[in-house]
Formats: C-alpha cells, sequence, structure tokens
C-alpha cells in the first residue's frame, strides 16, 4: 500500500498533468476554428474538381475497392503529432485492408504517405509497398504546401493508372470519418479521352491535360489537407477533454485514499498515546 507522501506525490502529479491536457484542449480548440475557416474557404474551392472526379467513397466496412484499378499509388494524408486519438491509426488499417483487398484481386499498389505518425505505422503494416514519405508538414496548411506535396506525389513515378487520396473528413467538432479519392489520369487519346467537347488551337490537348492533371491533384490534396487538418484537431480536443476528465477521477480516487491513509495514522498516534497514557497511570 502506497504511504501518505507517495499519495500526496501522485495527486500534484496528476494535478499538473490535468493543468497541461487542460491547456492543450483550449489550444486545440482555437486551432480548430481557425481550420474550420480554412476548411469552409477550400470545399468551394474545390468543387469544380469534384465535378470532374466525382464525390469521394467512404471507408465502410464492406468496401470491396472495385473502383480501384491495378498498379494504383495509394496517399494517406495522417499528422506529424500525436494525442489526438485514433485517426492515424484508422487511415493505417484503412491502408491496410485496401492494399490486402487489391493484392487479394491481383491488383499491385503502392503508399506514398504523409505524416509522421503514418509512416512510423505503415513500416510495419505495408512497409513493402511504401515508396517514400512527406514528414515534418508545416502547419496550418496552406495552398503552396499542397503543391510541394504534389510536386513529392509525381516525384514517386509516372506510369501509375490512378492516384487514391485517403484522409479524414470533418463532419463536426465530435465526428470523422474515413474516405478516399480515386484519381484517373486524363487522357487525351482513346476511349477515355478527356475534354471531346473542347477544340484546341494549336494541337496541344495532351499538354494542357497534362497541366491540368497535375492542378488537379493539387487542388484536390489541398482540399484533403484541409479535411485532416480539421479532424486531427477535433479529435486532439476531444482526446485532452477524456484525458483531463480522467485525471480529474484520479485526483479524487488518489484524495480519497490519502485521506484514508492520514486518518488511520492519526487513529493508529491516538491510539499509543491512550496506551501509553494508561500504562503509566496503572
Amino acid at each position: 500500500m502506497a504511504t501518505e507522501k507517495q499519495l500526496f506525490q501522485q495527486i500534484n502529479s496528476t494535478k499538473n498533468i490535468m493543468k497541461i491536457t487542460s491547456s492543450m484542449k483550449m489550444v486545440s480548440a482555437a486551432k480548430l476554428k481557425g481550420d474550420e475557416n480554412r476548411l469552409y474557404a477550400a470545399r468551394p474551392f474545390n468543387k469544380w474538381a469534384t465535378t470532374i472526379t466525382g464525390p469521394s467513397t467512404p471507408m465502410e466496412n464492406e468496401v470491396e475497392f472495385a473502383n480501384i484499378p491495378d498498379n494504383a499509388l495509394i496517399v494517406p494524408l495522417t499528422s506529424d503529432k500525436g494525442l489526438c486519438g485514433g485517426i492515424n491509426s484508422f487511415i493505417s488499417r484503412g491502408v491496410r485492408t485496401m492494399c490486402g483487398v487489391l493484392d487479394g484481386s491481383g491488383k499491385k499498389s503502392s503508399v506514398v504517405v504523409v505524416g509522421d505518425k503514418g509512416r512510423s505505422q505503415m513500416r510495419r503494416m505495408v512497409g513493402d509497398k511504401l515508396v517514400s514519405a512527406a514528414t515534418e508538414v508545416v502547419t496550418p496548411y496552406s495552398f503552396d504546401l499542397s503543391a510541394a506535396i504534389t510536386a513529392e506525389v509525381l516525384a514517386a513515378g509516372n506510369d501509375y493508372s490512378c492516384i487514391v487520396i485517403l484522409h479524414n473528413k470533418f463532419v463536426n467538432s465530435a465526428t470523422y470519418i474515413q474516405e478516399y479519392k480515386v484519381l484517373m489520369p486524363m487522357a487525351s487519346t482513346g476511349d477515355d479521352e478527356a475534354m471531346v467537347e473542347y477544340e484546341f488551337e494549336p494541337d496541344i490537348k495532351n499538354e494542357v491535360l497534362e497541366d491540368l492533371g497535375e492542378y488537379l491533384l493539387c487542388s484536390e490534396l489541398h482540399h484533403a489537407l484541409m479535411e485532416a487538418a480539421a479532424s486531427e484537431q477535433s479529435a486532439r480536443m476531444a482526446a485532452m477533454e477524456n484525458a483531463t476528465k480522467n485525471a480529474g477521477e484520479m485526483v479524487d480516487k488518489l484524495t480519497l485514499q490519502y485521506n484514508r491513509a492520514r486518518q488511520a495514522r492519526i487513529t493508529t498516534e491516538l491510539i499509543e498515546i491512550i496506551s501509553g497514557a494508561s500504562a503509566i497511570e496503572g
């Protein structure tokens, strides 16, 4: 059983931890407001890209990833910092499931991960598929950063059939979901030729579609990063709130143990004094 001194030290340590988690919750709440504003600006900015690529697909339990072709490049978006619940674990498990389903269908895939937490987890899960990683990403996210990450993704190779962006989608301050979007290349010839209703003078359609495809990827990545940033801060705020609550309950429990130990010591001392006095009188 712990002594009074040990219990007192545990109480003080837990109170200090509670102050830290409470402060981190307030900081996350302030950052979440800024990330929400940037997200609400990014959603209409990316509407033009959604009309071309279509809506994202939720990561449900029974998803079969039938819309992902062979030789896909998967780009999961995670965070560089922890203490934010399970947002990184959800994405890592989603990548593992996606790679497993694609392997079972005889389809090849590669991974370029964004975020240090995702990199460390996916090294263990899908280390043989990990091509490169973008870590130490500067926050808050900006379009310049999205362009730099786009260049990193494109540097992984141009022989992939599609790019799959996997990220957390912000719903509200208490809810986020995982979803993915498949970005197919914009072909200038063949049955899948893009923008057939337009004429190009001079005949530089191939160059135009190549540049437009890069900008499309950058726009989609920017929107996904905004969604992931808001989800991260909401998850961290909830995690720190739960940590503060648990610390408070632990302080109450330790205080009760401390008071019982203190009362037992006082009672023992009183008994010793009374017994000593009775022995002297007797």
